[in-house]
């Protein structure tokens, strides 16, 4: 997320997607907060396919990319071509999760040769790298572990929590939340000192290459402070986070930059019990909650009687990281999958245009259809056309150039249409139905006749309201000239 602050650059040069040194309050908005970033979730491309599409990205205006797990990954048939495949004989995109070692190279993404030339491309094009780790635990085989990490932390008993190998029953607990298996997932120790410098040594590793940030896999299965420690294991405190987020030092090991430069979210997705204002102590958060209330107002085709406007979080909203769909609710359950593109598209001009939040597109497969959601099934291929859809890079471009302009979100009397006013500066217009619709709302527009930024439709502006036609299914962008 990038304010009207300058702030301090990373090794690539970059200058948004950061908070300044003090600013340590996630949890108090700041009414003058503008975001501007928006992340590409490169999910599933090797770096060679983010690498050739660099330019791409960029001129689609996003600011960042996000990868795939990068470190080593459960390999059993030592070969990963599908994104999924039932018969499990020629790889699955989940083996991104499930790490036997916490180094740089897999068999999905590619080698850490390939992520330098990568990440030599990001620094030509300004693009910030988000790297999604997950210390949070292994493999669920747990003889694919790696014998060199297993040294490196003290031996198989040190590498994960004494009730790790159990399996979480009640994630509201969040004694077994944090100190069980998730997942299915054995839990690493990480309050383990061994651990921790031996994953720390990967972090600073991601950041020699050029690496601007994280997103921290299951996040809330990590303890923060108020949470149980585990005794057993010979844990006094939960401290995996102060030493992740560089306020301590690890046996002589230390966060390599200042974490202030750094863009780092955590995916804690919303439950009871998990205590939100404590990890916003140390990171952005993931608005799951919303994303949810979002899917059911654009699967319904109406937003009457839905709140859009509360982002359902107590942390500010400047600090969340928003979507429409994620590789989860894609994935997992196919929860989003059924949606149509059109129907995450528009979607994602909604959040995209809106004051707060920094939004991550999803890229679904290549090939990808409401009947086969896995596409062309290739792990490591480029996602579909969608992250260059028009539409979405008018709305990219946009949300920068509404930098300092405050929202005024509109719904239409029957719920259909949409509308996201920005100051006296802008304004996006979305028709959330299968239907035409009549677009009659108030804007902070001056008066006149404005042209789409896409599909050149004329809108006019008459006594501070906002009329025109709105095809089914389809945004627009207003800008003042």
């Amino acid at each position: 997320m990038k304010q009207r602050i300058v702030l301090g650059a990373l090794a690539l040069g970059l200058c948004g997607g950061v908070m300044t040194v003090g600013a340590k309050d996630r949890m108090n908005h700041n009414p003058e907060a503008t975001n501007t970033d928006a992340i590409l979730h490169a999910w599933s491309w090797n770096f060679p396919a983010i690498a050739e599409n660099m330019a791409k990205i960029a001129d689609a205006g996003f600011t960042m990319v996000q990868t795939s797990p990068v470190q080593g990954c459960y390999n059993p048939e030592g070969s990963s071509k599908k994104i999924f495949d039932e018969n499990v004989t020629e790889g699955n995109w989940y083996y991104y999760y499930q790490p036997v070692n916490w180094k740089i190279g897999n068999q999905i993404v590619g080698s850490r040769d390939e992520m330098k030339q990568m990440m030599d491309s990001a620094a030509k094009y300004n693009i910030r790298v988000i790297v999604d780790v997950l210390p949070n635990h292994t493999a669920f085989d747990v003889d694919c572990v790696d014998d060199e990490m297993i040294a490196a932390v003290g031996g198989r008993d040190k590498l994960y929590h004494s009730q790790g190998l159990n399996p979480v029953r009640d994630y509201n607990d969040r004694y077994q939340c944090t100190l069980w298996g998730s997942g299915g997932l054995p839990d690493v120790n990480t309050e383990n000192p061994d651990f921790q410098k031996y994953y720390m040594e990967f972090v600073n590793d991601l950041l020699s290459l050029g690496v601007g940030g994280f997103r921290y896999d299951t996040a809330k299965h990590i303890g923060v402070h108020s949470d149980p420690v585990d005794a057993a294991s010979g844990v006094k405190e939960n401290d995996f986070w102060d030493v992740a987020t560089g306020r301590k030092a690890v046996k002589g090991v230390k966060l390599a930059v200042p974490y202030d430069d750094l863009f780092v979210y955590g995916e804690i997705l919303q439950d009871k019990n998990v205590p939100e204002a404590e990890y916003a102590d140390y990171m952005g958060q993931t608005a799951s909650s919303y994303g949810y209330v979002l899917r059911e107002v654009l699967e319904k085709g109406n937003a009457k009687d839905k709140d859009l406007k509360n982002w359902y979080h107590q942390a500010a909203p400047e600090f969340l990281t928003t979507w429409v769909e994620s590789h989860d609710t894609y994935c997992n359950a196919h929860e989003s999958a059924g949606m149509t593109d059109e129907q995450i598209r528009t979607g994602w001009v909604f959040l995209t245009a809106r004051q707060n939040g920094v939004p991550l597109f999803f890229s679904r497969p290549m090939g990808s259809t409401r009947q086969n959601y896995w596409g062309d099934n290739v792990l490591g291929a480029r996602g579909n056309d969608e992250f260059f859809h028009p539409e979405v890079v008018a709305v990219n471009r946009f949300r920068q150039e509404m930098d300092g302009q405050k929202e005024d979100i509109q719904v239409s009397e029957n719920g259909e249409v949409l509308v996201v006013n920005r100051g006296k500066k802008g304004a996006a217009i979305v028709n959330i139905s299968g239907s035409a619709n009549v677009v009659d709302v108030p804007t902070g527009l001056a008066g006149g006749t404005y042209k789409d930024e896409v599909y050149g439709k004329e809108f006019k502006v008459k006594k501070g309201r906002l009329t025109g036609i709105a095809a089914p299914h389809r945004s627009y962008i207003l800008k003042k000239k």
